[in-house]
């Protein structure tokens, strides 16, 4: 009877968020686990310019490493680092394909696969949609597509992709133009929210993030990814 109580008191002691809870990684892991889900955060510029958490005069603070932390304690291993100031988007953009086909390389289902990206890093995900060419893999674009799309970048969309954006930012608008143009296997949906927060509704973990995990989750799923 002790020995019960002292396992109960244990389990009461455990935070939630540890139970199936994931890790906040850098790189890749050594080893896939085929059965985990991956998801590649991609940041906004402002890491790039101010380190891990800048302030914005209009948005204020930027929550990186609470927004990693909160898609881990979904069941995520989530992979994300700050990025060098300047860094090129199709430069990094190539650096994601590579980690998205280690991973399936290593046995990794593309339906447990996201890549997620915020502003500069939603403009990245998009270039590694239209470069990886894998129908299955996930991609979430939060406020990444502004202005006009190149033509050969929203030709080549291949994915299942959400865009969430919010109606009163001025910075990013709808992708459905680019989503139009995709030639490739495209299974796109897009999300409007009406918070009146524009460009810093992604700033931090709010219910945008469920949302996301939740739609990631939601991917048709192999029955032998399932199996030991």
């Amino acid at each position: 009877m002790a020995f019960r109580i002292l396992i109960l008191s244990f389990l009461l002691l455990v935070p939630v968020q540890a139970l199936g809870a994931g890790h906040v990684l850098r790189n890749l892991p050594k080893k896939a686990d085929p059965r985990q889900d991956y998801l590649i955060y991609l940041h906004g510029r402002i890491i790039e310019e101010e380190g891990l958490r800048p302030t914005s005069p209009e948005f204020g603070v930027y929550e990186y490493e609470k927004i990693l932390e909160d898609f881990a304690g979904r069941g995520f291993e989530v992979i994300s680092e700050p990025r060098p100031r300047g860094t090129d988007p199709g430069t990094y953009a190539d650096k994601v394909v590579g980690q998205v086909r280690a991973l399936l390389h290593a046995g990794v289902p593309p339906e447990h696969v996201a890549v997620v990206g915020f502003s500069k890093g939603g403009g990245i995900a998009l270039l590694t949609a239209s470069r990886l060419a894998e129908p299955k893999v996930n991609f979430v674009i939060l406020a990444g597509c502004g202005g006009r799309t190149p033509p050969e970048v929203a030709q080549s969309l291949q994915g299942r992709v959400l865009s969430m954006v919010d109606a009163s930012d001025d910075r990013a608008t709808t992708c459905q133009k680019a989503f139009a143009q995709a030639k490739g296997p495209l299974d796109q949906k897009e999300v409007v929210l009406h918070l009146g927060t524009g460009h810093g509704t992604f700033y931090r973990p709010g219910d945008w993030l469920g949302r996301v995990a939740e739609w990631v989750k939601q991917a048709p799923r192999r029955s032998s990814a399932s199996s030991p």
